[in-house]
């Protein structure tokens, strides 16, 4: 597993933004399938947004039109903007790095996790 640097994490007002970003160092990070996932104290890790490589975007019904997914693959980086923050979004975010890849003479596969950053939304 590669290093996954993640930037962007703090304390926000209800209400307030925030933009998280995740830099991967893999080269085939355009090929990759793209992850955040939260965990709140006391809580499982749950899923929030995923990208694939084509851009599609998915969202867990807590954040759906809230947040927002994307991808730089020029700066093989991921980013996960924030809106309309809620208390309820407090928690330690990580993004996600899946790649599989099968030539039919080698299979290559990777799957990075973030160190994890945290949110915290509080007045």
């Amino acid at each position: 597993q590669e290093r996954l640097v993640e930037s962007g994490g703090g304390l926000v007002q209800p209400g307030g933004s925030l933009k998280l970003s995740c830099a991967s160092s893999r080269s085939r990070f355009s090929g990759s399938k793209l992850t955040w996932y939260r965990q709140s104290v006391g809580k499982t890790r749950d899923w929030v947004a995923t990208i694939t490589s084509g851009g599609s975007t998915t969202y867990s019904d807590p954040v759906k039109g809230r947040f927002t997914i994307s991808r730089d693959n020029a700066k093989n980086t991921m980013y996960l903007q924030m809106n309309s923050l809620r208390p309820e979004d407090t928690a330690v975010y990580y993004c996600n790095v899946y790649y599989y890849g099968d030539t039919g003479d080698s299979v290559v596969e990777f799957d990075d996790v973030g160190q994890g950053i945290r949110v915290t939304v509080s007045s």
